[in-house]
């Protein structure tokens, strides 16, 4: 699926004058229910910049983004895109009024800094950051409709903790300032241009990936490494380890690896057996699982890995009662992590573009075996829920600590038990290890990945400066 970037060719930013003028006609829209009232004296609450700083309101938007990306079905890459820029844009919407923040301006690739505040109406910087981060979210995604609608409500929320008027309606302008600036700045990472690279080539050469059942789909995102990163200085610049050299000898060094996956659910012990497919199931995380019925097909839609982390950064910031601020620092650091993952690992995947253990498997050892888990369209090596989890879990750790345990109920609404973990590095962990569960992949891609996406999350943590020398300093 492709996002909806609906930018091309020159942009231009619009002034924050420009942005007001054509957020008037919202206003007129929102009037109809009743949150605003001209001509008649306002009914002022004098605590409403404590109100709206509330981070359920950013959690909720957050969620809602996530709601949207299940139901428009993006690929695990795009989702991870989507994520960053509208975080990164709540985030920065956020720090112009928080001088614990430090703009991300400068420390991302052409990243300008984004338009100052308007200096004659006071700003509550909360709702400029829900309103940055639903604008750029809905300039990525197909159903629009959906994001219109929260953002009616959510507003009309925020209208109703008695908000002065001019500081609702300049506060809804500034986040859409902007939101316009990210959306001006993404439109350059190549990403559109990619859509028009050629797709994945399939070979007759046995050690290279081929497509898989039930859909045979083509290999997703092949060109996805020439994405622009955030804080790499280059896609590979964390090349994992190669895999096992491809063998059709019984007793090599390949066969082992794939013997491994064969057998990884053929536990004597149940209730061993049991815990790994309850793992596998857990961080399945794959956003279109396709069903075969006879002559019907139907799908399942669930969270993609990178959804999987967002909402544990949402568990760890409410468990760690973390303020606005933070918890929009929490998100932008994570789907920065996760975008940056993604690039670095798809680079290794198109390079290696290593066969898939089903693929092997039912061609040499067992023609009617089937993984657990439903193989993605995409090579194996090396595995993108081992190098995106330990990404995530690394910058997670330095913000929130290397001994937070928490629960994590992400799997809940699609009828998954919850589970719990003594850390994000424990969590990351049982991420990868649930690859080899699921039989999508061999052992090496899962602990190379673990080793790769600990370099990139290490590497965005030593590159990206969120909090200012003030607020260290306290």
């Amino acid at each position: 699926m492709v996002p909806n970037d609906r930018h091309s060719g020159v942009t231009i930013i619009p002034t924050l004058a420009g942005s007001i003028k054509s957020f008037m006609l919202r206003i007129f829209a929102l009037l109809s229910l009743g949150w605003l009232c001209t001509g008649c004296a306002e009914d002022v609450n004098p605590n409403f910049q404590q109100e709206v700083a509330a981070p359920e309101f950013y959690h909720r938007s957050v969620k809602q983004l996530t709601d949207v990306i299940v139901h428009d079905i993006f690929s695990p890459p795009q989702a991870g895109r989507i994520y960053a820029y509208s975080s990164i844009a709540g985030y920065e919407a956020m720090a112009a009024g928080d001088r614990n923040l430090r703009s991300l301006a400068g420390q991302l690739p052409s990243l300008a800094p984004a338009p100052a505040p308007p200096d004659d109406v006071v700003i509550a910087y909360p709702i400029a950051a829900v309103a940055a981060q639903l604008k750029v979210g809905k300039s990525l995604i197909f159903s629009e409709d959906k994001i219109e609608a929260f953002e009616t409500e959510i507003f009309k929320e925020l209208a109703d903790i008695k908000v002065p008027e001019a500081t609702m309606t300049a506060s809804i302008a500034y986040g859409h300032a902007v939101a316009d600036h990210v959306i001006g700045w993404y439109d350059s990472d190549t990403y559109k241009q990619s859509r028009t690279f050629p797709k994945y080539s399939i070979t007759e050469d046995q050690s290279k990936w081929q497509p898989t059942p039930p859909d045979y789909m083509d290999g997703i995102e092949p060109s996805w490494a020439k994405i622009r990163p955030f804080a790499l200085d280059r896609a590979d610049q964390f090349k994992p380890l190669p895999p096992t050299e491809y063998s059709e000898e019984p007793g090599s060094a390949w066969w082992k690896d794939v013997e491994e996956v064969y057998t990884a659910l053929t536990a004597e012990d149940a209730d061993d057996l049991a815990e790994r497919e309850a793992i596998a199931k857990f961080w399945d995380c794959n956003p279109y699982v396709s069903h075969h019925v006879g002559h019907v097909m139907f799908a399942t839609k669930k969270i993609t890995p990178g959804g999987h982390w967002v909402n544990i950064a949402a568990i760890a910031a409410r468990r760690a009662e973390a303020d606005f601020a933070t918890t929009t620092q929490a998100y932008a650091l994570v789907s920065m992590a996760m975008h940056d993952g993604f690039i670095s690992c798809w680079d290794e995947k198109y390079r290696s573009s290593l066969v898939r253990p089903e693929t092997f498997i039912n061609r040499h050892i067992d023609e009617n075996w089937r993984p657990l888990l439903q193989t993605p369209p995409f090579p194996e090596h090396t595995s993108g829920h081992s190098v995106v989890s330990r990404a995530c879990a690394v910058v997670l750790t330095d913000l929130f600590g290397d001994d937070f345990a928490y629960t994590d109920d992400s799997e809940l609404e699609y009828d998954l038990p919850e589970r719990s973990y003594t850390s994000f590095l424990q969590a990351s962990e049982e991420a990868a290890i649930s690859r080899l569960y699921g039989g999508i992949h061999y052992r090496p891609a899962i602990d190379y990945g673990l080793t790769q996406g600990e370099a990139v999350g290490k590497h965005l943590l030593g590159k990206v400066q969120m909090r200012s020398a003030i607020s260290k300093a306290e």
